[in-house]
């Protein structure tokens, strides 16, 4: 990594009046400048502003915090000192949305100090990417204060219009969109803003460990004015450094989700020095709760090419009872049956390469953790899912990212179940693999909101969507096709499929419905499933429209997979393979909605070759989509050059 220290800001003075400070991305594009004066009822309030490709997008929005003692870090500052930095470097991630990730920005560093008592100091540190602009504080110790104690942190976003909001107020809740005014409070982030035909905003936050949550609120002061909501006190030694307050920018919804790495970039890099033991794949849920149903899924799990069998709530009694021990196995009886031996069905995985995870609640979690996580390493266990998390507070936010280090002390991976969202932390511990947070198909979402949420809380990182294939909400809201393309368009290292169905080997009454319903059966495009991958090496967004469509192109070695999500009307779409290496033949199966096939799902499979000259022609019904894997061609295979076959 290298990092390199130019002049990346420019501060205008004339005589003793200091007139801006002003930070450039990389590529020139987006124009952060900083400012100390009065603005509204406040007096030399440290204020920023930014422009895209020569245009206004944010006008001039304070920062500061409210106290518990009453004093305000806002007011009444003077500019101490101005240090600017580049840096440009490349990473690679142990797993990701692409193999090689480029951290390159300009930063500029404000020391302001106060000019009335209580004489509070501050730093304020600005960096400008290609992919936006990011600020957060510093506040240093000084011989009068060790200890701070923070009411309000009154960050804002100044907009200059009543632009549209796709807004949400719980992080697995309902999308709706809305203009800033009618948005109200306590708005999930990131927040996806449409300013106009070609500038789209996200306020995203990232590199929150030990901080209260932030949420969104519409300002009572100002106009088109949005500002943090901290979900509690914060209360802290000094020095404190605060996470990042993001502002992505971008041309269209889709690019916005291509540059989402910038959640990444904000964090500190990988804290563990060995990474062999963490391993993305894709998981199937065992709900019987039984002996039989483990090693079902085991064997279901090996002839279909999945990594992992997760045992979900019950297993060690009820999962709500603070009375039930996560140490032992004792299966709640209105869950199932039984019996299950458990460390039986981890030897059993364990000797096919299969990784058993377990679900713990958080009640379980909270007074047991130090001696589950010994244990379960013991057992052989890969990972857990931690279920009903607590968010929001620092104190519930600090435990929880202290969860994902001690799991990495035993080498366990996790998946944080149900509110929390991510601000980027598996950099730091790539063992933190998946997280919920998503009104995922548990919530039987529309597939506009899906595709709202493609581009609005995926900007934030991986999520666990519990693809559903068999149940009945997929003919309901969506078609399977559509389905299939999920495993493509929402990104998760720990992908779980099937989420409501079992092996037939199961037991059929324990678990769902019986009979066929529920059950997986031995339709062809699971092939797809099977043969698609976690983690990429490239990821390109080929069309994308808030609550409407979305095309994503993923790459992993030599082979592209493609997702295509529709909503609301009948839709064609151009998909050209110009991404593919030129002079190379390869073969596309191409699964799509045909109600003409006759199985439960009715997914139609076509085989042909194609190249990158090749330009596709994606048709969807008003609630359907495609799946596309497209891999090298070999002599061996006789299929047609394509020719508009759908």
């Amino acid at each position: 990594m290298k990092t390199v220290w130019t002049l990346a800001c420019l501060f205008f003075c004339t005589g003793s009046v200091c007139l801006a400070a002003v930070l450039e991305s990389p590529n020139g594009q987006l124009s952060l400048t900083f400012d100390v004066k009065n603005v509204a009822d406040r007096e030399k309030c440290p204020v920023y502003s930014v422009s895209f490709k020569g245009k206004p997008l944010l006008g001039e929005s304070r920062l500061g915090f409210d106290l518990m003692d009453g004093s305000v870090m806002a007011d009444n500052y003077d500019i101490q000192s101005i240090t600017s930095a580049s840096h440009d470097s490349i990473w690679k991630p142990v797993y990701g949305e692409r193999s090689a990730i480029r951290d390159t920005y300009n930063q500029m560093t404000v020391v302001l100090s106060g000019q009335k008592p209580p004489l509070h100091t501050l730093t304020l540190v600005f960096r400008c990417y290609d992919a936006g602009v990011a600020l957060r504080y510093e506040i240093p110790k000084s011989r009068s204060r060790h200890s701070i104690e923070i009411e309000k942190e009154n960050t804002e976003f100044k907009f200059l219009a009543d632009h549209t909001a796709w807004c949400v107020t719980s992080a697995q809740g309902k999308y709706e969109r809305k203009a800033i005014s009618q948005m109200g409070s306590g708005v999930e982030r990131p927040l996806t803003l449409k300013v106009d035909d070609g500038r789209y905003v996200a306020i995203a936050e990232a590199g929150l460990v030990d901080y209260a949550r932030t949420k969104l609120a519409l300002s009572h002061e100002r106009p088109y004015c949005i500002v943090t909501e901290l979900s509690g006190k914060v209360f802290s030694s000094l020095p404190l450094t605060t996470p990042w307050r993001v502002v992505m920018v971008a041309e269209s919804p889709g690019k916005l989700l291509e540059n989402n790495d910038i959640i990444l970039n904000l964090n500190a890099p990988c804290e563990i020095t060995d990474t062999s033991w963490i391993k993305p794949g894709k998981v199937i849920r065992e709900v019987t709760l039984t002996t039989q149903g483990g090693k079902a899924c085991v064997d279901f799990a090996v002839k279909h090419n999945l990594q992992y069998v997760e045992f979900d709530a019950g297993w060690y009694g009820h999962e709500y009872g603070d009375a039930s021990d996560a140490r032992t196995v004792s299966v709640d009886p209105k869950r199932s049956p039984g019996p299950l031996d458990l460390q039986g069905v981890i030897r059993y995985a364990n000797e096919r390469d299969i990784g058993i995870i377990l679900y713990v609640n958080r009640r379980a979690l909270e007074p047991q953790i130090d001696d589950l996580l010994p244990l379960y390493s013991q057992w052989g266990i890969k990972g857990l899912k931690y279920g009903f998390v607590r968010v929001g507070s620092q104190k519930w936010t600090s435990w929880l990212h202290e969860a994902v280090r001690k799991a990495a002390e035993y080498r366990l991976m996790v998946d944080v179940h149900d509110e929390y969202r991510p601000t980027g932390y598996s950099r730091t511990y790539p063992n933190f693999m998946t997280q919920e947070g998503i009104g995922g198909d548990e919530t039987s979402p529309s597939n506009q909101q899906t595709l709202t949420i493609l581009f609005t809380r995926m900007l934030a990182g991986a999520a666990d969507n519990t693809i559903c294939y068999y149940d009945s909400r997929v003919s309901r809201n969506a078609s399977h096709a559509y389905q299939l393309a999920k495993a493509v368009c929402l990104y998760s290292p720990w992908q779980f499929l099937y989420w409501y169905d079992r092996p037939s080997a199961s037991r059929p009454d324990r678990g769902g419905a019986g009979g066929q319903k529920g059950t997986i059966g031995d339709e062809p495009e699971l092939e797809f499933f099977d043969h698609v991958p976690t983690v990429w090496d490239d990821t390109k967004v080929i069309h994308g429209s808030i609550g409407e469509y979305a095309v994503i192109a993923r790459r992993s070695q030599e082979n592209w997979f493609i997702g295509a999500m529709n909503s609301g009307e009948p839709r064609k779409l151009l998909v050209p393979l110009d991404f593919l290496e030129a002079k190379k033949q390869y073969v596309a199966h191409v699964y799509f909605d045909d109600p003409t096939v006759e199985t439960r799902t009715h997914v139609g499979i076509r085989r042909f070759r194609v190249n990158a000259n090749t330009v596709l022609r994606v048709s969807m019904t008003a609630k359907g989509g495609q799946a596309i894997r497209i891999v090298p061609a070999t002599t061996e295979d006789h299929y047609p050059l394509y020719s508009d076959p759908l």
